[in-house]
């Protein structure tokens, strides 16, 4: 079986996107980074060896967006559930019953997640090393979910947006007897304090999320210019 990669995002509309960023950024502003990390997760993604390519996209209307964008051949398909954990676990369930195997799944609040760390996941998985893959970030949750065939009950009890999320599907796991393989931590970009941590760990073009690190700086730039102008 062909192995496949779906990465969850959103089109970039103000108001809509990174909400958490504003303030101290605007909504345009906001929506614009979210833009870079979507161009550049894009990107690297597309090095990731030996899988299939795919967007599950939010809302259902965003189709000819996210086709401007993505590499030739890639999957696009709306995401659909009444929750992150549902819409998940009908991603996986729509990915496996079209015949693929493994199948890894990465948000988008994550632009400078080398294309290694997925080979990892991804590796994992085909050698039959783990039934699940998880990449756990710094607020509690993972940014990125591998399996090797559909588990609908792992999405099901963890409380969403919560410091708890890894910890739940930890347990949800272990409950369920299945062999978990834990990824290198990896920071997501949420809030003002995670964009300034993230503008601190060097990466220049062309490594991973250089895009959304120049347009950070740049807007991060115009707000302080903003704010010396107010004093």
């Amino acid at each position: 079986m062909t192995a496949l990669l779906i990465i969850f995002a959103k089109e970039p509309r103000p108001g809509q996107v990174k909400t958490r960023l504003s303030p101290p950024l605007s909504p345009e502003a906001a929506a614009q980074l979210y833009h870079c990390f979507i161009l550049d997760i894009l990107e690297e993604m597309a090095r990731v060896a030996k899988v299939r390519l795919a967007v599950a996209f939010s809302p259902g209307t965003a189709q000819g967006f996210f086709r401007r964008l993505a590499p030739p051949g890639t999957i696009l398909f709306p995401q659909e559930g009444a929750d992150l954990g549902d819409r998940m676990a009908r991603a996986f369930a729509r990915s496996f019953a079209a015949g693929f195997g493994p199948v890894v799944l990465r948000g988008s609040d994550v632009p400078d997640l080398p294309a290694a760390v997925v080979s990892e996941a991804n590796a994992v998985l085909a050698a039959g090393q783990a039934q699940v893959v998880l990449g756990p970030a710094t607020d509690g949750g993972y940014h990125l979910v591998g399996l090797t065939d559909p588990q609908p009950d792992l999405f099901r009890g963890p409380a969403w947006s919560s410091s708890t999320v890894l910890a739940d599907t930890l347990r949800l796991a272990r409950q369920l007897g299945l062999r978990v393989h834990l990824l290198p931590p990896w920071p997501d970009i949420d809030t003002y304090d995670n964009l300034r941590t993230f503008l601190n760990r060097p990466r220049p073009a062309p490594q991973p999320g250089w895009r959304s690190r120049e347009q950070a700086q740049r807007l991060l730039g115009l707000l302080q210019t903003n704010q010396r102008s107010k004093k």
